[in-house]
């Protein structure tokens, strides 16, 4: 799942750089995994789909 959330991040384009945390060098491995997942537009429409956008408070 971890990946998935990654590889979804990184097609966004309003994310330059996520920042991952890990405890471990195999779990820093695993992120670094989520570069070679492409997601195809139905699969970005299928993770974004039970999003439900939130105004931050305090900006105009």
């Amino acid at each position: 799942m971890a990946q998935i959330a990654l590889a979804w991040l990184l097609h966004e384009e309003w994310v330059d750089a996520p920042i991952v945390g890990t405890t471990s060098v195999e779990h820093l491995e695993e992120a670094v995994e989520a570069l070679e997942i492409s997601l195809s537009s139905s699969d970005v429409a299928y993770l974004e789909e039970p999003y439900e956008p939130v105004r931050v408070s305090g900006h105009e």
